[in-house]
This record gives structure tokens, C-alpha cells and sequence, in this order.
């Protein structure tokens, strides 16, 4: 079996989430299994009843309870779903352990680390718990420092001209 990479996309740009779900999208095509965690991002209905569309192959899951954007909730609601952001996580370790998936897409989870909703070291636990064949994918606008080291594939994604 082939050594499952750790990828990050990132910048300021449009389509982290887009290139992420396409190779989620050629994996599903190979006959592996992808889940998707997004976290701080508003509930689109469009985009979530296409990605449910493409179960079983692909499972997005979601955590937060919030329609709105995390940014714009109010302090007491931000520490609600705090606490369902930190079960995102606990879940996509567990996925790891378990080697439920072969493809695990963490969407916006840089923004939870620049957030400080999870440290560094958490993160860098929830990394080193996959298993050699699994794949994960990050997302989010800003790279954090202390993870790049366990990364194999960092893209950029930035605006050149708007």
C-alpha cells in the first residue's frame, strides 16, 4: 500500500476547500473512502447537499451547530461551539486510530489553530495518530507555525490579481 500524505492548502485565495474536495473527489473515484470535517465555516446548504450527494464514497461531517459564520457569533456562542469544534477533533482523531477513512479532509482547521481553539501540540498529535496509508488534507488561510515539519505537500493559494 502506498504512503498516505499529509497536504496542506492555504493563503489568502479562493479554492483551498475546492482543491481539497478534488482529490478527495480522485480518491472516491479509486475506491477510497473520504470523510470531510469542516469547522468554522457557515452552513452552506448548496455545498453541503452536493457533497451529500457523493455518500457513501464521501462523508462530510460537521460539528458546529452555529448557520452563521464563527466570527460573527457572540462570545457565549463562540463557547459553545468551541466545545463542539474540540468533539470535531476528538472525532477526526479517532478516525485516524480507527482507520475509518483513507482520506481525511480537515477543512479550516488552520483557522481553529490560529483561533487558538486547539494548540499546536494537539494538532500535532491528532497528525502523528495516522496510520502509514492515510491521507490528510488541511485547509485554512494562515499556515501555523510548528506543523509544517509534518507536512510532505504545502500549497499556497493566493490572489495575484483580483
Amino acid at each position: 500500500m502506498s504512503k498516505g500524505l499529509i497536504s496542506v492548502y492555504y493563503g489568502n485565495g479562493r479554492g483551498k476547500t475546492t482543491a481539497a474536495l478534488g482529490q478527495g473527489i480522485r480518491a472516491a473515484s479509486q475506491g477510497k473512502s473520504v470523510f470531510i470535517i469542516q469547522f468554522l465555516k457557515e452552513k452552506n446548504q448548496d455545498e453541503i447537499s452536493f457533497i451529500a450527494r457523493l455518500e457513501p464514497e464521501i462523508k462530510l461531517f460537521r460539528f458546529e451547530k452555529a448557520i452563521e459564520n464563527f466570527d460573527l457569533l457572540s462570545e457565549d456562542k463562540k463557547q459553545e461551539e468551541i466545545l463542539s469544534i474540540r468533539s470535531g477533533m476528538s472525532f477526526a482523531k479517532k478516525v485516524l486510530v480507527t482507520e475509518e477513512c483513507q482520506v481525511l479532509i480537515l477543512d479550516e482547521v488552520l483557522g481553529i489553530l490560529e483561533q487558538g481553539i486547539i494548540t499546536v501540540e494537539d494538532m500535532r498529535g491528532i497528525l502523528e495518530s495516522k496510520r502509514e496509508e492515510t491521507e490528510i488534507i488541511l485547509t485554512g488561510q494562515k499556515m501555523c507555525p510548528g506543523i509544517e515539519d509534518l507536512m510532505d505537500r504545502i500549497y499556497t493559494i493566493n490572489i495575484v490579481k483580483d
